[in-house]
């Protein structure tokens, strides 16, 4: 086996600090090396697990099964005692190497409420988002092209310019219904976030809505309006995707007022959107809450306190 894929790998990491403590979804994001000096950010989640189980559970991580691998992006299944059982105590993912970039990322951060006015995004936010090399999406990329979880895709539409395809969002364990997590990514690297959606991509977000509820029915038994449909703004990644998750998933990171948006409110904005001119997005004032840790976080403080001599 791959050194780098083999589940042991987890028994050379050291820790150097914990980054986060996440209580509610029941996760601790560790920085460490791995091999003594290949830096890493290892995010180990409690898996959902019924009560007859909470018993069981020691101290120890005695079986590791690798679920994934993909460019710098790795995940497992961990199991805290021996047990013949199938479900995992643990679902750990694996950054490695990781930057300063994913390191200041998933370090607790102090939110601030900042307002990204048309102007703020053309002079701020869309030069940061052209600066980001390639080599930060290729994972996206990887998925897109079929060289990686290939196997996962649910359904694709290969459309190049209007298409995605839909598959499990890495942060699932791929088992437990009630914390469904996919998610559907476009095909097309023209459409980079909220910012970009035009009139003409209505289409491709009915049919996003549609073959995910269509996917979840099928498959899993969950009827229209089961899970939930969003996209987040600023997203995590500059290549648009729509989140889709069971509607009954409490606790949810990512889904608080500001950064996520309902995509059937997307749809409605663009469906009364004028027909010339700037589009709905081009013309919004955003307001969403930003992490002191974030690249665009000091020159979107700055430009604040001309906003408020402004109002």
């Amino acid at each position: 086996m791959d050194q780098e894929t083999d589940p042991r790998i987890l028994k050379t990491f050291v820790l150097h600090r914990v980054l986060d403590e996440d209580p509610v979804n029941r996760a601790v994001i560790l920085l460490g090396s791995l091999f003594e000096d290949i830096p890493a950010i290892v995010r180990v989640e409690k898996t959902a697990l019924p009560g007859s189980v909470a018993s069981q559970l020691s101290d120890s991580l005695e079986r590791v099964d690798r679920v994934e691998k993909n460019d710098i992006y790795m995940w497992f299944m961990g199991w805290l005692s021996a047990s013949a059982r199938s479900n995992p105590d643990l679902k750990i993912n694996v950054i490695s190497p990781c930057t300063e970039v994913h390191i200041r990322k998933y370090t607790r951060q102090q939110i601030l409420m900042v307002h990204e006015t048309p102007a703020l995004y053309k002079s701020v936010v869309e030069p940061y988002i052209a600066a980001f090399p390639p080599s930060r999406t290729q994972w996206v990329t990887d998925i897109l092209t079929g060289k990686t979880e290939a196997e996962k895709v649910l359904y694709k539409d290969p459309n190049p310019s209007a298409g995605y395809l839909i598959l499990p969002d890495m942060k699932w364990d791929l088992t437990t219904l009630s914390s469904l997590y996919l998610v559907a990514i476009a095909l097309s690297p023209a459409i980079r976030s909220l910012r970009d959606l035009r009139k003409a991509h209505i289409p491709m977000l009915k049919s996003i809505r549609r073959e995910g509820s269509r996917v979840v029915q099928s498959k899993w038994g969950l009827k229209r309006g089961s899970v939930r449909f969003f996209v987040h703004y600023q997203p995590s990644y500059y290549h648009f995707h729509v989140h889709i998750v069971n509607a009954n998933y409490a606790g949810l990171m990512g889904s608080t007022v500001g950064q996520a948006h309902l995509l059937d409110d997307i749809i409605s904005m663009l469906e009364s959107d004028v027909d010339a001119g700037p589009t709905i997005f081009e013309r919004l004032t955003l307001t969403y809450g930003l992490g002191d840790q974030h690249g665009l976080y000091a020159p979107m403080v700055a430009a604040q306190a001309d906003l408020d001599d402004e109002s």
